[in-house]
């Protein structure tokens, strides 16, 4: 075991869910990835959790015993845990307990880099401790009874509402933080709208490849030299959305946006908070599932990928479905099936087959246009040059002509220019 770990007990319900041993898998890689350890797991098959301590008392008291063998203190649950169950098991463990939705948000915490990142975990954190206050409040009240009956009860609701009312103090400023970062989105978003310029959003499971394909394409064909986004082998191994330009050889061009990856039962609390990143998604003119091809859950994955596009209200926006790490599957590649590619996004031929179904999906709506433009309209071809896809340039004594190929909501712009050929 690695010392530089904190051990701790995993556990959770099976309440006849087909997906529960999975479930408790990735559970366990979200302790990995919050830098703990896992010493036992402890799993329990009941039709309802236990209204009071989540696990039955049998359970409970197998739990206590296996603290003390273990020397753990610290209890890591599967699901959303209630103030007063957490509160019970911990009196009754002598143990911490974190449930599914604390040790996310933990990790989110430990992750985040960007003041955005950031302030949306501290908004997920408030919101999740708001209705939690009720634990801490019952114990003052417990302790303020004994010592002094009913007589001190108005002083420790008191103190709730205080605890209530600077945390709700706490998400309104954290909101209006985060209001201010949306207007700079809002505002760049405008800019490429009126540009024409096109965007890809990668979306999918936590660690199924998509930052590495990210990666790919900036170090191909992207125009931010040096800009590659994180990649490490483990569960949200970054928050922080990240947009590239990218120039293809055909000059058309893009802008790639890598998102913060989904798990099962991603916290509500998060979505909402990472709404606004997220929009990155939903403003998407084509949106890129990579898909984990080696894993044998990744329809579960899949569908947790698009529930979550669906709470976080993105609309119905074409999608590509990239079935990823096909190196580890022993499965051919690339190979392609219609709009969706079974590749490695280490293997540079499935990098230019992704492209070009990439290419064939989001320029769909392109013509090709001529232009003469007058040697006195110079603004009129640095328009052209800077803002869509030029393949070919002459110049003539009437002036410079331009083969063009942009959108057709783009041509309008440039018809008194437009000749025949």
């Amino acid at each position: 075991m690695n010392d530089n770990l904190t051990d701790v007990i995993t556990i959770g319900l099976d309440l006849n869910d087909a997906n529960f041993q999975y479930s408790m898998e990735e559970l366990n890689n979200l302790v990995t990835a919050n830098n703990m350890q896992s010493v036992e797991t402890v799993t329990q098959k009941l039709d309802h959790p236990d209204p009071a301590t989540y696990f039955g008392k049998g359970k409970v008291e197998f739990l206590e015993q296996l603290v003390k063998t273990t020397e753990t203190d610290v209890i890591v649950a599967n699901d959303e845990l209630s103030p007063s169950q957490i509160r019970n098991l911990e009196k009754l463990t002598n143990a911490k307990i974190i449930d599914r939705t604390g040790l996310i948000l933990e990790i989110f915490a430990n992750r985040a880099r960007s003041r955005e990142a950031k302030l949306q975990v501290q908004l997920a954190k408030l919101n999740y401790q708001l209705p939690r206050l009720r634990t801490s409040a019952s114990q003052r009240l417990d302790q303020q009874s004994a010592g002094g009956g009913l007589a001190n009860r108005g002083a420790g609701e008191t103190q709730i509402e205080l605890n209530r009312r600077t945390i709700q103090h706490q998400i309104n400023h954290v909101r209006h933080e985060l209001k201010e970062i949306d207007k700079s989105y809002d505002t760049q978003s405008k800019k490429r709208k009126q540009n024409d310029l096109k965007t890809i959003a990668l979306v999918g499971y936590t660690n199924a490849g998509k930052s590495t394909i990210m990666n790919q394409l900036v170090k191909r064909f992207g125009e931010n030299e040096g800009k590659e986004v994180t990649v490490k082998n483990m569960l949200f191994a970054t928050l922080d959305t990240s947009v590239r330009k990218i120039e293809l050889p055909n000059h058309k061009r893009f802008l790639a946006t890598d998102t913060v990856g989904f798990v099962s039962q991603l916290p509500h609390q998060l979505i909402q908070a990472f709404k606004s990143t997220l929009a990155e998604a939903a403003n998407a003119d084509l949106l890129i599932q990579v898909v984990d091809y080696s894993d044998p859950n990744q329809e579960l994955m899949m569908q947790t990928t698009e529930a979550t596009l669906k709470e976080i209200g993105v609309p119905d926006i074409p999608m590509i479905k990239v079935f990823n790490k096909a190196d580890k599957s022993g499965e051919n590649y690339p190979v392609r099936e219609g709009n969706n590619i079974i590749m490695s996004a280490l293997d540079p031929s499935s990098i230019n087959r992704l492209v070009d179904i990439i290419s064939e999906n989001l320029f769909k709506d392109y013509i090709k246009k001529t232009y003469l433009v007058p040697f006195s309209n110079g603004q009129v071809v640095s328009d052209l040059n800077e803002n869509e896809t030029v393949y070919q340039t002459d110049y003539t004594d009437q002036g410079t002509v331009l083969r063009v190929e942009l959108p057709e909501t783009s041509a309008g712009k440039y018809k008194k220019y437009e000749v025949n050929e």
